[in-house]
């Protein structure tokens, strides 16, 4: 199994650090932080992560905005980007398939399984 790079872009110290430590402990793989919208917009265009984690309440740049721009810039709108969110209604989900985002998976969710769940939904193999 190839190592993967995953950008958790998340506001929340205790998501960050959850996700991170899981990640690490079930895979192995890397994960870098972003505090906020337009850092993770910022470390993607450097770092080229194979997917993108990103929260859609934060403030100053909410995750459909940084989605939005992400998807318009040239070097990193083909990362793949997957919703890690409490927000679930059905209009929020017609809303991420029109950016374009790949799926969502919904806090809280099993930190110990956060790996198996981004694979499953990318195809990876683990």
């Amino acid at each position: 199994m190839s190592e993967k790079s995953i950008l958790l872009i998340d506001d929340e110290e205790t998501i960050q650090e959850v996700v991170k430590i899981g990640i690490e402990i079930e895979v192995d793989w890397h994960v870098a932080i972003a505090s906020s919208g337009s850092e993770g917009i910022n470390l993607a265009q450097t770092q080229h992560p194979d997917v993108i984690l990103l929260d859609v309440m934060m403030p100053d740049m909410d995750g459909f905005s940084t989605v939005a721009q992400l998807k318009a810039n040239a070097k990193t709108r083909s990362i793949p980007v997957i919703f890690l969110t409490a927000k679930t209604q059905a209009v929020e989900k017609d809303r991420c398939k029109q950016l374009g985002v790949v799926d969502v998976i919904t806090k809280p969710f099993n930190s110990m399984t956060l790996a198996s769940q981004i694979a499953k939904i990318l195809h990876w193999d683990l």
